[in-house]
C-alpha cells in the first residue's frame, strides 16, 4: 500500500486498473491450472475405469463357475477332428471345452495388458501351462483379481471362511440358451393367446352373419 499513489484522480484510476489487471491475470492463471488438473484427473479416472471394467470381465470369464470341471482344457481344434469323426457327443463336449479355452486365452491377454505385476506373473504361468498342453486351474489368478478389484472399489476383503472357494472358467452359452428357451416359451404363450383372440373374433363374425341371414329370410 505504500507504493500506491492517491494524489490525483488519474493516479487513483491508474492504480485501480493496474490492480484489476493483476487480479484478472492471477485468476486466469488459476483457472487454467485448475482446468488442467481437472482434465488430468478425469483422464486418470477414465483409464482406471476402463482398466477395472476389463479386469472385471476377465475375472468373470476365469472365475464364473463353481461346479463341474474347473480346469481349462488346452486341446486345439486340430486335435478334435478325429474325435468328431468317431463320436459326435464327445466332439460336442470337446468343442465346448475349446470355446472355454478360447475365452480364457482372451481374458489372459487382457490381464497381461492391464494387470499388475502379480496378475501378469500368474497369467503367464497359466498361459505357459496351456501352451505346454497341460490342463490348468485359474483359481489362484481369480483370487488375486478379486482381491485387487475389491481394493480398488474400497470394499472390505472377502471373509477368510470363503476366500478359498474354488472357481473356474465360465461355461459359454449356458445363460443365453436358458434365455432363448424362456423367450420361446413366452412367444408360444403370446401366440396362443393371439390365436384364441382371433378365433373368438372369427366365431363372433360367423354368428353375426347367420343372424343377418335369418332377418333377411323373415322379411
Amino acid at each position: 500500500m505504500r507504493n500506491l499513489d492517491f494524489s490525483s484522480w488519474s493516479t487513483v484510476l491508474t492504480t485501480f486498473l493496474s490492480l484489476g489487471l493483476v487480479t484478472l491475470i492471477g485468476v486466469g492463471i488459476r483457472l487454467v491450472l485448475m482446468q488442467t488438473i481437472q482434465q488430468r484427473r478425469e483422464r486418470e479416472n477414465r483409464q482406471v475405469n476402463e482398466r477395472l471394467k476389463i479386469l472385471i470381465a476377465a475375472y468373470k470369464t476365469l472365475g464364473g463357475s463353481f461346479t463341474g470341471s474347473l480346469a481349462v482344457d488346452p486341446t486345439h481344434r486340430r486335435d478334435l477332428r478325429q474325435t468328431e469323426e468317431n463320436n459326435a457327443f464327445e466332439a460336442t463336449g470337446n468343442d465346448r471345452a475349446r470355446r472355454i479355452r478360447d475365452a480364457v486365452e482372451g481374458a489372459l491377454s487382457d490381464i497381461l495388458l492391464l494387470g499388475n505385476e502379480e496378475h501378469v506373473r500368474l497369467a503367464t504361468n497359466v498361459a505357459n501351462e496351456l501352451v505346454a498342453g497341460r490342463r490348468v486351474e485359474t483359481a489362484e489368478l481369480v483370487h488375486s483379481l478379486r482381491d485387487f478389484i475389491r481394493s480398488v472399489l474400497d470394499l472390505e476383503p472377502v471373509p477368510a471362511a470363503i476366500s478359498a472357494l474354488k472357481q473356474g472358467p465360465a461355461r459359454p452359452g449356458g445363460a443365453s440358451a436358458g434365455k432363448g428357451r424362456q423367450g420361446a416359451a413366452m412367444n408360444d404363450a403370446r401366440g396362443g393367446s393371439g390365436g384364441a383372440k382371433s378365433g373368438g373374433g372369427m366365431g363372433g363374425g360367423a354368428e353375426a352373419g347367420i343372424h343377418l341371414d335369418n332377418e333377411q329370410a323373415s322379411h
